[in-house]
């Protein structure tokens, strides 16, 4: 099978790091990747790390003959790109314009969540990146319908989180050696990690208490998610061996795991601590991997058939 790709938002760093995955992906064929500003340039001249890998160029228009497209686009940009393509090709959105379930035919593509909804999906809403490490860490926990008081969730984020643009807070002057709380219980991605809670957690659902920082690296989270119960430590470790035996990305450490473990990769790695009442989980992803493109690309597999972790072998950075 080859499946023939479009990339529209072509020059950021999800659309960068998604060509570094199709680029060397055994079944797909990259029919154009679409940027405004960089049409006719070629994709090494903005994506560096890709020279010698691709002689393809920046199109400034769309182009129909393709099997899916990605839209790696500003929030808000999406919904007005959908109409432009016939029924016949795929969708998968990296934006946050339809991961809430309304009036549209997007599923919610959180593999280990909807995988035989997205497996039987002509249209996907791929994950926000807080809301993918932080679900991933609690999914066990709702599904036991554990989820009764206040969790908190704090996420140490790396700048690539904030995209290419340069703002006062992504600036390497301001950002290295440095650490700060932003959007403190409002984060955006709360309303759809709530939508997947209420999904399996039907009855007295907790509260979930978001707390984001701005970490002085460029990629990858680390969320520590804290509450109380009274399983205990092994209880709650066969919760999660089990929900996740069966996953190729998401494994749970016997040990307090760390971001060099995960950056350059789709995984996600969970750690489970307990004193008395209060668990602790630790849950770690790159945000432009399993919280963004690698989870893109993830999707794309369950969609045309493939075992979803083709393309996707990636060892971590490490050092």
């Amino acid at each position: 099978m080859r499946i023939k790709v479009g990339i529209i938002g072509g020059a950021g760093y999800t659309a960068g790091e998604l060509l570094r995955i199709l680029i060397n992906h055994p079944q797909v064929e990259i029919g154009f990747v679409h940027s405004k500003s960089n049409a006719g340039k070629f994709i090494y001249e903005v994506h560096d790390d890709l020279f010698g890998d691709t002689d393809l160029k920046f199109s400034a228009t769309y182009y129909s003959d393709i099997d899916v497209v990605f839209l790696c686009v500003a929030h808000g940009e999406a919904n007005k790109i959908v109409a432009e393509f016939e029924s016949s090709v795929k969708i998968i959105d990296l934006s946050q314009d339809h991961r809430i379930a309304a009036d549209h035919s997007f599923v919610y593509g959180l593999p280990e969540l909807n995988k035989e909804a997205i497996q039987n999906a002509d249209y996907v809403a791929n994950p926000g990146c807080f809301a993918t490490v932080i679900q991933l860490a609690i999914l066990p926990l709702a599904e036991a319908g554990l989820l009764n008081g206040e969790v908190y969730a704090s996420c140490t984020t790396g700048s690539t989180g904030a995209g290419q643009s340069l703002a006062e807070t992504s600036h390497f002057s301001w950002r290295q050696n440095n650490l700060s709380v932003y959007k403190a219980f409002t984060h955006q991605h709360l309303a759809e990690i709530n939508q997947s809670l209420m999904q399996v957690q039907k009855n007295d659902l907790g509260n979930l208490h978001i707390l984001p920082q701005r970490g002085s690296f460029t990629r990858g989270i680390l969320a520590c998610i804290t509450l109380k119960s009274d399983y205990s430590l092994e209880q709650l470790i066969a919760l999660f061996e089990e929900k996740y035996k069966d996953e190729p990305f998401v494994f749970l450490s016997p040990k307090n795991c760390h971001l060099k473990q995960v950056v350059n990769t789709n995984k996600c790695l969970l750690y489970i601590e307990k004193n008395e009442e209060d668990v602790m989980i630790v849950s770690v992803i790159d945000n432009l991997l399993k919280g963004a493109s690698g989870q893109a690309v993830q999707n794309m597999n369950l969609m045309f058939g493939l075992p979803e972790a083709t393309g996707l072998k990636l060892k971590p950075s490490a050092f």
